[in-house]
């Protein structure tokens, strides 16, 4: 805690007896982002700005419902070569086109509307298949086929009935 304003001196004298005291101790001698400029001084003069900063900071954007929209289907389909399986791109793109459809039937809230049309599901799967080619068939595994070794065994009463 600091320490309190004598009542004979001005704010003015005393703040800055405080910070010639702090730069004599050192204190501002290794603070972080030293040297370099500060941002946002030649831009245009924005009154939330801090509102922005902190959208920026924790990673959080704000879209109308149909801007937004677009840029999700944006996403999926550039997200389609990491998938890896045809049914996950077909279920992403099920799911991507209803909500598609459902934008596309409710009128607009807040924002523009949306002139998103539900994307080509086959298309993109053959863009898909095109890019990964099938995996070779597995061999098959040795306790699925009959061992030449070893007999099959017939049952007792078959048995019974060929002695």
């Amino acid at each position: 805690m600091t320490a309190r304003k004598p009542g004979n001196r001005s704010f003015t004298d005393w703040i800055d007896d405080q910070i010639r005291d702090a730069q004599e101790r050192g204190e501002f001698d290794d603070l972080p982002g030293k040297g370099k400029p500060l941002q946002g001084l030649d831009g245009p003069q924005d009154e939330l700005w801090w509102v922005k900063q902190w959208l920026a900071r924790e990673g959080v954007s704000y879209l109308p419902p149909a801007l937004a929209l677009r840029l999700e289907a944006q996403k999926t389909v550039e997200a389609l070569d990491g998938m890896r399986s045809e049914r996950a791109v077909r279920e992403a793109l099920d799911d991507l086109n209803g909500r598609i459809r459902q934008a596309n039937r409710m009128p607009p809230i807040d924002g523009p509307p949306t002139t998103l049309s539900p994307l080509d599901v086959d298309e993109l799967v053959d863009r898909w298949r095109a890019n990964h080619p099938p995996a070779p068939p597995a061999p098959p595994a040795a306790e699925d086929a009959p061992s030449a070794v070893e007999p099959a065994r017939r049952t007792w009463w078959r048995r019974r009935r060929s002695a």
